[in-house]
């Protein structure tokens, strides 16, 4: 049985971001059917395996649409995606929209176990998988998990070397006769893709997203960063099966007609080689990955096309890696905030800098094409606006708003209010501009003797530090204060090592109480990132045992 996808918004709002032209009202293969007809030789994708035009991508995935109908997936089936960022990952996405099918998109290197978790969570009747990808057989896990599985039917192997027995090659559906083909034509407000989020949950949180709210709304946030409507050439250095990720073939490919530079695996060097190659109009990432890139560029410089904007979210944009970025690139740097949850904000290309003065970070001003933003009293059950001016949780609703949570009621009663608000757990506040400002975490945060530090917080602080080019703060545990807080930094080159005592220094000369001083200190050579490309913070707190202050890397 296909679990049930139903809209948590009032359907006459939806409809009116139709009538309004704020939505396309069209589902994505039609969208893209357009944009291929429109221009049938322009690049869709440029990977490892070189370029591919529109119309020879559209070939691609009316054979697999073919082949996945005859396998009998139909329309409102939530199928699996776990590959990496190719070509191969952008024909599943246009083929599963153009059966009526949901996609379920999650990166490689998650294990099995969490893939079969959200596959049966889903009730996923078959899922796509690498064979093998950077020493992970993702396709051979899931088929012995597959009894385990009831609604799955079949596991599709993909990539290079041998299918495993059971499954059915990927290869094999791209030869399938698409002569007879008939795309479906679904609902454009009906579930298109299905997000992935590790969220505050024990498990992944599941985001069921429409045709709408995908191409309309995060479409519109796009279009806000395009210059003279051109389209866009965009380089994706987070995994395409991560929400970041979901921007590429809904909204730039389907949407605006751009082009997408893939990378199946980030590397600095993969990116810089990429930029300097392919000259893309935007970079898409996240902080740490910048880091990492101007490292490599004071290391061994190089003169680099300058793009239209660094579009980078996904964890904290510190002011003095905007600014070098900025300098470096010779582009804007865009702070984007944003959660699979369904709320996006962004600096934009002419607005405010990162740096400017005020708590916390700026996130720009809320977009109503894109996501309505408000300021709530937090613990309310409905949403109640807080004052003006004030700190609360920052709830959102517009275009881009989702359909509601997967196979999980519990969260849509913790998460949606009755009227369709979705509550992200972050705090922030409105300036008398308008402009939105994010403040820390209702649940991200260190309980130490009882008192709460906001790692956010003390982030933004480290990261102003000149010996300090990356930093992460987590909670570890404590016998004695339940919790104490650590930092986990990556240093300057040609800078000392810090020490515990010389933040605690530093965060004095700016104010910082006492109390949120980070007490274990980590040095690392570069910050871990988890399968969709942010600081894998579960896997900075497992480091720490207790038995000393630093550990250096």
């Amino acid at each position: 049985m296909t679990v049930a996808l139903h809209d948590l918004l009032p359907a006459e709002l939806r409809r009116s971001w139709t009538v309004d032209g704020t939505c396309p009202d069209l589902d994505v293969y039609s969208l893209y059917r357009a944009r291929q007809i429109a221009d049938l030789h322009r690049t869709a994708v440029i990977d490892a395996k070189g370029k591919l035009c529109y119309t020879a991508l559209d070939r691609k995935v009316r054979c697999l649409a073919a082949g996945l109908t005859a396998l009998g997936i139909r329309p409102g089936d939530v199928v699996g995606v776990q590959l990496p960022g190719t070509r191969n990952a952008v024909i599943a996405d246009l083929a599963l929209a153009a059966i009526g099918a949901v996609a379920l998109p999650f990166p490689v290197g998650r294990g099995g176990r969490d893939a079969a978790s959200l596959l049966s969570r889903s009730d996923a009747v078959a899922v796509i998988a690498a064979i093998e990808h950077r020493g992970r057989a993702h396709a051979a896990d899931l088929l012995a998990l597959a009894a385990e599985l009831p609604a799955l039917r079949t596991v599709i192997a993909a990539g290079p070397g041998e299918a495993p027995k059971g499954s059915v090659p990927l290869s094999q559906l791209l030869r399938t006769d698409a002569g007879a083909f008939v795309p479906a034509r679904p609902d454009p407000d009906s579930a298109v893709r299905i997000l992935v989020s590790s969220g505050s949950e024990a498990e992944p949180k599941m985001i069921a997203y429409s045709h709408n709210a995908l191409a309309g709304g995060r479409g519109n946030f796009l279009a806000s960063l395009m210059k003279d409507g051109q389209p866009p050439r965009c380089l994706f250095l987070v995994p395409l099966a991560s929400a970041f990720g979901s921007n590429a073939t809904a909204v730039a490919l389907a949407r605006h007609g751009g082009t997408l530079v893939l990378l199946d695996h980030f590397t600095p060097e993969a990116a810089l080689d990429a930029i300097a190659e392919h000259e893309p109009t935007h970079v898409l990432g996240v902080p740490t990955m910048i880091r990492m890139m101007l490292d490599e560029l004071a290391e061994r410089p190089r003169e680099l096309p300058a793009p239209t904007a660094l579009v980078l979210g996904g964890s904290v944009l510190d002011a003095a890696t905007a600014d070098e970025a900025r300098h470096v690139f010779r582009c804007p740097v865009v702070n984007l905030y944003g959660s699979a949850d369904g709320v996006n904000c962004h600096t934009g290309l002419r607005d405010r800098t990162a740096s400017a003065p005020g708590p916390g970070v700026l996130a720009g001003h809320p977009d109503p094409r894109v996501a309505d933003i408000r300021i709530a009293v937090p613990g309310t059950r409905e949403m109640r606006e807080a004052p003006a001016g004030a700190v609360g949780e920052i709830v959102a609703r517009g275009p881009m708003t989702p359909l509601c949570y997967v196979g999980a009621p519990e969260l849509d009663a913790r998460y949606r209010t009755a009227d369709g608000w979705v509550r992200t757990g972050d705090l922030g506040l409105l300036e008398e501009d308008g402009a939105l400002r994010i403040v820390g975490r209702l649940k991200d945060v260190v309980i130490r003797g009882g008192a709460n530090i906001s790692p956010a917080e003390v982030e933004i602080e480290l990261a102003a530090h000149p010996g300090i080019r990356d930093v992460v703060c987590v909670g570890v545990p404590d016998p004695l204060m339940g919790e104490r807080l650590a930092a986990c930094v990556v240093t300057r080159d040609g800078q000392a090592a810090v020490t515990v005592d010389e933040l605690g220094e530093y965060l004095d000369a700016r104010g910082v109480e006492r109390r949120k001083h980070p007490e274990r200190l980590l040095v690392l050579a570069a910050v871990p990132l988890t399968p969709a490309g942010k600081p894998d913070r579960g896997a900075l707190r497992e480091r720490f045992t207790g038995a000393g202050l630093v550990e250096a890397v």
